[in-house]
């Protein structure tokens, strides 16, 4: 997709294949960054990454794809350590990349808590500091245990590793009964030299920058060698906590402080939004000479209470941003073109580049987009970069800021090989050798080969065991490759997993005599996949790779329905997008009507429906997991908010009834139990009347739900 385009001005055919490709780019860099400590790209181009990804899917939600990047917190747990659920999840943050965005921030805290710019909001400014995140729990004041972040819900288990870190207390005197303090492990630039340099002087492997040090020497699993290391420990939040720091972020964090921990004295207590920008320049201007790496700002509301209010989107918090540093770029050869062929068929070409070091982190891949970008043109013939083309051989600047990063964004012709010649796309797929075409508006090529093609299919079996989905330890991208060639034990559909161990057995037990296995890993791979055998209905739906359906938009179904029965059954009576069923799944608020196309479509298609079918019969799908709703006077009733809210905004409204148990509809239809109708009620109140659907002001809902 060609990134010179803003994301309001693509077509939907250009969007599609852009959060395509994105998705691929920041699935590859979560796992060089969070499981092999070995980045690829820097943190300001995974940023703009997302950037771009959101900014797509704010303009297109209805094109949100299952395997979106917005849902994903890190990467699953590494295998070296134990498994530690997080008692509290631990989210990342938006981001903003300009003042404006920080203004937008401001803004829209403001209008979910119905504050007007006149009422003063103070926020606390911090440096977000480049580590690795360290959850540290106490429990009577003894430290008991210590976690990665993980993928937000699960980490690993580093306790003993923690205990070493000097700046990390092994006990606090009057702690909470429960405490557990969140910050990042980093490392000095100094301590970075000196261990370099002793890594040279023994001849062992050399660290790319303080971030990967930190991270590979916490992550060691022998914590002798972790003691050997300089990590140092901010702390700057906090999880489970049986009794609170304070009534302010400002507050608590001093309280950390006398508790013993180290925390950033650059922290400081803002009022306005130009004290923020202002401390944020500040900060900025001491980068070089703090001695350790930052790469933005981050912005928390100050008032416990208010955060509280504010509450979390699915992985980030409504409080708090991280405003990030401006990014770079530089100049390297273009080595190779490669042609990816994504899930979708689309055919992605990326650029082999020389590694280059850019801010301390090497890159060696960079998006092309697609042919007209390769060509110098863009999706309408007009010329980018001059008109220049990009060639094997040239000399191109990477640059690393704007809208999509990693990029090639332009070409030196004054060190142009001689023999250099103008790159032909391919009309054939690389993979199956089927016709690649283009439709007219279109700025990709797809590949026409359909299940034939071995790319698309292993694309979707990959997403089925991705970590949002069945999450099948032992069996990642390389075994699903493996096994989708196998004579002997082929995966061409996800139901096939589930039957592997019987027709291995049936097979002599021959894949524990093949090379890389043995009896040991064979047990462990069939334990694994039973042990999958029970899923939550959500991570099911999810798992279907169903376009359009994220994980947000599967939960929030799962969520709705409850049980898988009950979907199924319904889904079915929608077929031909019509009648009840069909009315109240577009009316579900969050599902829009190219999603509720999306899978009916996909359960109304006989092969595929069958696929299904034959799936589900081999799981034990779990209901969905509702609140804890004893004695809400709304659990499982749906309720309509339309008109004006006066005491809270419609966003607050809508979270406290689903936190209650209710399900939130945009629409009025007779499965409707309630609407509460503020000043400006139009159609929906009157078409309630009309069915005889009980009506309550906003005083009343607030009465009925125990906050009048």
């Amino acid at each position: 997709m060609n990134d010179t385009i803003p994301a309001d001005k693509l077509t939907e055919e250009q969007a599609r294949e852009e959060l395509a490709r994105l998705a691929s780019l920041i699935s590859r860099a979560n796992e060089k960054y969070y499981i092999e400590d070995a980045p690829e790209i820097s943190d300001a181009e995974y940023d703009a990454l997302k950037r771009r990804n959101a900014e797509i899917e704010a303009r297109f939600p209805h094109l949100k794809r299952s395997d979106s990047p917005t849902e994903l917190i890190g990467a699953q747990p590494g295998e070296g350590f134990a498994k530690v659920t997080h008692a509290v999840r631990m989210m990342s943050l938006g981001n903003a990349f300009d003042d404006e965005d920080v203004a937008d921030f401001d803004r829209s805290v403001r209008k979910y808590l119905g504050l007007g710019p006149e009422v003063p909001l103070a926020y606390t400014a911090e440096p977000k500091i480049d580590g690795l995140s360290l959850s540290l729990r106490y429990e009577r004041g003894v430290l008991v245990q210590a976690a990665t972040r993980g993928d937000g819900e699960v980490g690993e288990n580093v306790t003993a590793n923690a205990r070493t870190v000097p700046d990390i207390p092994k006990r606090i005197e009057d702690a909470p009964e429960v405490l557990e303090v969140r910050g990042e492990v980093y490392m000095s630039h100094a301590d970075f030299d000196a261990l370099n340099a002793r890594q040279a002087e023994a001849g062992g492997k050399l660290f790319a920058n303080p971030r990967n040090a930190a991270a590979g020497s916490l992550r060691q699993l022998d914590a002798e060698i972790t003691r050997s290391r300089p990590l140092r420990f901010f702390a700057y939040s906090w999880g489970e906590i049986s009794e609170p720091l304070g009534e302010t972020q400002i507050e608590a964090i001093a309280r950390l402080q006398e508790y013993g921990f180290q925390t950033n004295p650059l922290t400081r207590l803002c009022e306005t939004l130009d004290e923020m920008l202002a401390h944020y320049r500040e900060i900025e201007a001491q980068r070089a000479t703090l001695g350790y790496d930052i790469d933005g700002v981050v912005y928390k509301v100050n008032d416990l209470a208010l955060q509280a209010r504010l509450g979390f989107r699915s992985t980030t918090p409504r409080w708090a941003i991280a405003h990030k540093f401006p990014a770079e770029l530089a100049w390297t050869r273009l080595e190779a073109i490669d042609i990816q062929v994504g899930r979708t068929g689309a055919l992605s070409p990326v650029a082999r580049l020389k590694p280059v070091t850019v801010g301390g982190v090497v890159v060696s891949n960079a998006t092309l987009h697609n042919e007209d970008y390769i060509a110098g043109r863009d999706a309408k013939g007009g010329r980018i970069r001059g008109g220049k083309d990009i060639r094997v051989g040239d000399w191109v600047q990477v640059y690393r800021a704007g809208d999509v990063i990693p990029k090639v964004a332009d070409v030196d012709l004054s060190k142009r090989p001689p023999d250099a010649v103008p790159f032909v796309f391919p009309t054939k797929c690389p993979e199956c050798g089927s016709d690649a075409i283009r439709e007219e508006g279109d700025a990709v090529r797809r590949c026409t080969g359909g299940v034939i093609c071995p790319a698309q299919a292993v694309e979707k079996l990959k997403h089925f065991v991705s970590r949002k989905a069945f999450d099948i330890e032992g069996l990642g991208a390389k075994q699903i490759e493996m096994f989708y060639n196998d004579p002997d034990l082929p995966v061409k559909t996800p139901v096939d997993i589930f039957t592997l161990e019987e027709r291995d057995k049936a097979n002599l037990n021959k894949l524990a005599n093949r090379k890389g296995w043995g009896p040991q890993s064979v047990s462990k791979l069939w334990a694994a996949i039973n042990e999958k055998r029970t899923i939550p209905f959500g991570r099911l739906l999810f798992a279907l790779g169903i376009r359009h359906v994220g994980e947000a938009a599967s939960n929030l179904i799962a969520n709705y329905y409850g049980t898988w029965e009950e979907f199924e059954r319904s889904i079915t009576a929608a077929a031909g997008c019509e009648g009840p069923e069909w009315e109240r799944l577009i009316g579900i608020d969050g599902v829009g009507e190219v999603m509720a196309r999306a899978l009916v479509s996909a359960f109304a298609q006989e092969a595929e429906r069958a696929s299904i079918d034959a799936l589900v019969e081999q799981l034990t799908v779990l209901p969905a997991q509702r609140p804890d709703t004893t004695g809400s006077p709304v659990a499982g009733k749906t309720v309509v908010f339309t008109g004006t809210l006066e005491k809270m905004t419609r966003a607050e409204a809508k979270a406290r009834a689903e936190a209650l148990g209710a399900k939130v509809s945009g629409s009025v239809s007779k499965k409707t139990d309630l609407v509460v109708a503020g000043p400006g009620a139009g159609s929906k109140a009157k078409k309630a009347a009309e069915l005889g659907i009980e009506t309550l002001d906003e005083d009343g809902w607030l009465q009925l739900i125990g906050q009048a």
